[in-house]
């Protein structure tokens, strides 16, 4: 996962009232996105992040009743995001599974490179706060790494039913250990400001997948 999302983004001050309010709406998800997948939930002011759009705080509320609704809305945005981008690479039948697989951490790699390695993984940066945020942020941050693990396990029965990996292959179990051990390397990444992490835990994944 770069998971890192990078929505389009406009130049200049948002619409004020009367104006185009989904245009604003999109302004403070793009933000807000961008300011969780660097610093997490609880470093996050919003006035920070209404500042660094020009959007008054009178209109934050107006979409938003309150920084948890927010949250909620953004992991929502992140997790829908990001299942596009599973899928764009976990079906692209132009490559075979576990190429797939390969084409997606190291796309992931990129993104990461792109953004200096600040920025992570919003639902890993979540999960990783999780006693100091709201209690209904776990079933969600559960649902999308759940999401996330069945579109990777479909992409490991391909490869099972290829030969690429043994008939024995327990696939639930290797997609629950990919995003185990993805989101610790996406961590150990951004710690250390570079990309090896990613790639250490790429390469011994389909290493002992093939074994």
């Amino acid at each position: 996962m770069s998971n890192a999302i990078a929505l389009p983004r406009k130049r200049g001050r948002p619409p004020k009232a009367g104006g185009d309010y989904r245009e604003t709406r999109e302004t403070l998800c793009r933000a807000g996105v961008a300011a969780l997948t660097e610093k997490g939930f609880s470093a996050t002011g919003i006035d920070e992040i209404l500042k660094s759009v020009g959007v008054p705080k009178g209109s934050f509320y107006h979409f938003f009743a309150s920084k948890e609704a927010f949250g909620a809305e953004l992991i929502a945005l992140y997790a829908e995001y990001f299942a596009r981008k599973l899928d764009q690479f976990f079906l692209d039948e132009s490559l075979s599974p576990l190429n797939r697989i390969d084409a997606f951490c190291r796309d992931a790699e990129r993104g990461m490179k792109r953004f200096g390695f600040r920025r992570g993984c919003l639902v890993g940066n979540l999960g990783q706060e999780m006693g100091a945020l709201p209690e209904a942020f776990r079933t969600q941050l559960t649902d999308v790494l759940l999401d996330w693990q069945a579109r990777i396990e479909r992409c490991l029965e391909a490869a099972r039913a290829r030969g690429e990996i043994p008939k024995h292959a327990d696939c639930a179990r290797w997609a629950a250990y990919f995003w185990i051990g993805w989101e610790g390397a996406v961590l150990r990444a951004k710690l250390e400001r570079q990309g090896e992490p990613l790639r250490v835990f790429a390469d011994m994944f389909q290493a002992s997948l093939r074994s």
